[in-house]
């Protein structure tokens, strides 16, 4: 896929992603359609011929890896910075908090910073690894809110005999 297409996907599903993290969302928990964005995401970044540099193999695949792994835990930060609740109809809901949009700062901050050490350290940086990391990142995400999703109790709407 041309890198232009990879560039405009990836500025579209953060700028989804985003704008409806901020929105409050009933939460449906259907696997599936949480793995679709993530499984696409990490199938368009295998495919892309700029995943590693091959003129610096090791350094650029450390990069990858670090830059992964900091994605997945920037997924743990933002899945328990997400407020989830259950209305009066039990229903479950989730929405983004203010400690969630500087979850989203920090890890902007923490991939220019990649970029920028890649770049130091004479490593093209392709957007394979950005699409690879926004998979993660999504998975993650998406993991960490089913879980405590799943741990509220229900809502009674009259008291329980006991």
């Amino acid at each position: 896929m041309p890198s232009p297409v990879n560039v405009v996907v990836i500025i579209a599903v953060v700028g989804y992603v985003v704008a409806r993290q901020f929105q409050a969302r009933q939460f449906s928990g259907n696997a599936r359609r949480m793995l679709i964005l993530p499984a696409v995401l990490a199938v368009m970044a295998l495919e892309n011929h700029s995943l590693i540099d091959h003129r610096h193999q090791a350094t650029a695949v450390a990069l990858l890896v670090v830059g992964v792994l900091v994605e997945v835990g920037m997924g743990c930060v933002w899945g328990f910075t997400t407020r989830i609740w259950r209305d009066e109809n039990g229903t479950i809901w989730a929405k983004g908090t203010k400690a969630t949009a500087f979850a989203w700062v920090g890890m902007l901050l923490v991939r220019v910073g990649l970029i920028a050490l890649g770049s130091a350290l004479g490593v093209a940086s392709g957007e394979g690894a950005i699409l690879l990391s926004l998979a993660a990142l999504l998975l993650v995400r998406s993991a960490v809110v089913t879980w405590r999703a799943r741990e509220i109790s229900p809502a009674y709407r009259f008291p329980v005999a006991g």
